[in-house]
């Protein structure tokens, strides 16, 4: 584990903390392609519509623990650059355990109440049952989902990339080996039907928090679970408190931008299941490049926050220009990629050549802004790290409410289907040009201390 020190050149740093979280974003996005498959294709249509429903309410969850992830990364970070692994333990603590509460009122809550939510978005009457039946279990295991993810987080904060990774690996194999045994009923197991992906999760992730907690104790990790990591477990309300100022407005960020996603569909179908159809596949494609520019605003934001900690102040600037040069040949060598393999990327998910050609038309139109993207992260990500959210959220939050969606529809009205895709950029640039501005008239200029 690196410490914020960085005794290797910044860009080594930034590569050997990036390749496990890119590796795990892949994994991440590969499982829950291939869980869909077994449930679409050894279940039917109607299985996999039932288990789609239940997302929108775990994703709301997994946003506000997110959340909770990355203001205890900052405070981590900083505690972890000072050399002050007592504090590592005392925040890492006390968001685990508020991670668990969360986790068992959204339990009980959900299964009191997962019939109501279900008909208020909308699931369809012929997979209700299903649905409701899949969703109160996926709620009750959704305390031991929210731990992993939150715990995979505060590893990060110490520069630990690899454990994460690995633990899903773990998490990964175990699940994709469970579910078509559990669908079919298969080795002895029992036949769970539609609950066989919740179950196999949850073993999954059982078997991952087990395997780490046996690696970090061989390895007297700091965030190791060792009788000291157990007394940390309290609700600590000064602690908390920080916690949640830095990671609430992330977490409402992320809900607002899946909200506006859902706009941005329903203006999207109602140009037809052509178009709905070239929008699922052009997303597919931008999630594998967006994800490596996110996890370098979360490197950023990582190192920078290990500088403050450190008392190494000077390091701020270096580490942004550094992100920006790696967004520049990371993102923008996949960014070149997609463009020159859009046809036969896309060719995997379409087989029909009209529509395979509408969504190469719009994944030129937009793919080049993911770069722009990348550079507003980053910036954003350097600010995190001193614990100013607010105005970057803010900022954030205004270009996508108030300048993508409402491009979106005007866009649409003057040039169709592909106008919805040229606001994209548009709100990538507006992102870029008030962050950088906000970066460089308030947040130079402000004094940075320590948060913990």
């Amino acid at each position: 584990m690196q410490s914020a020190t960085f005794p290797k050149p910044l860009w080594q740093t930034y590569l050997l903390f990036l390749a496990p979280m890119v590796l795990s974003n892949f994994l991440q996005s590969m499982s829950g392609t291939v869980n869909s498959i077994y449930i679409g294709q050894m279940l039917g249509t109607q299985a996999l519509a039932a288990v789609s429903g239940m997302f929108p309410i775990v994703f709301f969850f997994i946003a506000l623990v997110i959340g909770l992830g990355a203001g205890a990364g900052v405070l981590i970070g900083q505690a972890w650059g000072a050399r002050e692994t007592h504090r590592v333990k005392a925040i890492a603590g006390a968001t685990l355990l508020l991670g668990v509460l969360i986790g068992l009122v959204a339990a009980v809550l959900g299964t009191l109440f997962a019939r109501q939510a279900l008909t208020g978005l909308g699931t369809p009457a012929d997979v209700l049952d299903d649905a409701v039946s899949y969703a109160r279990v996926m709620l009750w295991i959704l305390p031991s989902l929210l731990v992993f993810v939150l715990f995979t987080q505060l590893l990060r904060g110490v520069s630990d990339t690899l454990s994460p990774l690995l633990a899903l690996i773990v998490s990964t194999a175990v699940g994709l080996a469970l579910t078509p045994a559990l669908i079919r009923g298969g080795f002895g197991l029992p036949q769970l039907g539609i609950q066989s992906a919740a179950y196999a999760g949850l073993a999954g992730n059982l078997a991952a928090m087990a395997w780490l907690a046996w690696r970090l104790l061989r390895k007297g990790h700091p965030l190791a679970p060792d009788r000291e990591f157990f007394a940390a477990l309290r609700l600590d309300r000064v602690i908390l408190g920080k916690v949640l100022r830095i990671g609430l407005p992330t977490g409402v960020q992320m809900i607002v931008l899946s909200l506006s996603e859902l706009v941005i569909l329903a203006l999207v179908n109602q140009h037809g299941s052509q178009a709905t159809a070239a929008y699922g596949a052009v997303t597919q494609i931008v999630n594998y490049v967006q994800f490596p520019a996110l996890s370098i605003a979360i490197t950023a934001s990582i190192l920078g926050a290990q500088a403050i900690g450190a008392g190494r102040l000077e390091r701020m600037g270096p580490i942004l220009r550094t992100g920006l040069w790696i967004n520049v040949c990371l993102t923008g060598s996949l960014i070149v990629l997609g463009y020159l393999l859009s046809h036969w990327l896309l060719g995997l998910f379409l087989t029909e050549d009209s529509t395979r050609a509408m969504a190469e038309h719009l994944l030129h139109i937009m793919l080049w802004s993911l770069l722009v993207f990348g550079f507003q992260a980053i910036v954003g990500g350097i600010m995190r790290a001193s614990g100013t959210v607010l105005v970057p959220v803010a900022i954030a939050i205004f270009c996508v409410v108030g300048v993508q969606l409402p491009a979106a529809y005007w866009l649409d009205g003057q040039f169709g289907l592909q106008g919805v895709w040229m606001a994209f950029p548009v709100a990538y640039l507006g992102m870029l040009a008030l962050q950088t501005l906000y970066y460089k008239r308030v947040w130079q200029h402000q004094k940075i201390e320590r948060l913990v």
